[in-house]
């Protein structure tokens, strides 16, 4: 997305909300939800500077900050299954860092101010809470961003067959992706905390890919060890391709602001 596409965006929106957060007795909690490479932190970003802009104190909250830490996820790995090794999927996050930071939010003050959980992905593992940025005042709007923000499980008979190669030879009896089912239920009661939920709709799983490869390049010409290569990042991406094509279906209906995205990550809807 654009500079200036992601910063009008970013003004349509919160002004689409405006009256909703004026009026709201605490912080007004918006979602974005978007699949990877959608610009999903972009417009979070984008919203809390609109909001500063306006006099409006906002913070932006990521799914992706609050992770288990890596020996969480080592430990889960050995006990449930070996791919929730992988960050990412429900199940790999920390949902009570992330309800006890909404709620101190609401409480928030300088003598109180609310750690904002960050996370290092080039170590696999939480940054150090000594390093957390903190919020000293009850904000106006809090900006929750994630991938899977929003989603219902699926019906059990969809778990049945295998939609990838991942699945079909690491998960070959679907233990993964029914735990991972299992799980997305108990995020239900975080997804109800949101007043609003606004869903950047991409074209498609192929085109999502697609993006994801493209964020990794400059990595890769960088000579980043962290980079990816085609094989590995095709791996990588199996882990979402489940839940993102059942995203892609249902999101939309759920969606108090839909905006479809073109291949190019160009917003389609004006708001």
């Amino acid at each position: 997305m654009e500079a200036n596409d992601a910063s009008t965006l970013a003004e349509g929106v919160l002004g689409r909300f405006a009256a909703a957060i004026a009026r709201a007795p605490g912080p007004f909690v918006l979602g974005v939800s978007g699949l990877q490479g959608s610009g999903k932190s972009t417009l979070a970003t984008g919203l809390v500077a609109a909001a500063a802009a306006q006099g409006l104190g906002a913070v932006a909250l990521s799914l992706d900050d609050a992770y288990l830490t890596h020996a969480e996820r080592v430990a889960l790995s050995a006990t449930v299954h070996p791919l929730l090794r992988t960050r990412g999927v429900p199940g790999t996050h920390d949902l009570a860092l992330l309800a006890s930071t909404l709620d101190a939010l609401a409480k928030a003050s300088p003598a109180r101010p609310v750690p904002i959980p960050r996370f290092n992905k080039g170590q696999d593992d939480r940054y150090e809470p000594a390093l957390w940025p903190t919020e000293p005042e009850v904000p106006a709007l809090v900006v929750l961003e994630g991938w899977c923000l929003g989603l219902a499980p699926q019906d059990e008979a969809a778990l049945a067959e295998p939609v990838n190669t991942l699945e079909r030879e690491e998960d070959a009896d679907g233990t993964w992706r029914r735990y991972v089912n299992e799980q997305l239920a108990g995020y239900q009661p975080l997804w109800r905390q949101l007043d609003a939920l606004v869903v950047l709709e991409a074209p498609s799983w192929e085109v999502v890919a697609r993006w994801r490869d493209q964020a990794e390049q400059p990595l890769r010409a960088r000579g980043e060890p962290r980079a990816m290569d085609a094989p590995a990042l095709a791996r990588f991406l199996q882990h979402y391709e489940r839940l993102s094509r059942h995203a892609l279906a249902t999101l939309p209906a759920r969606a108090d602001l839909l905006i479809p995205l073109d291949e190019h990550r160009t917003p389609q809807l004006p708001v």
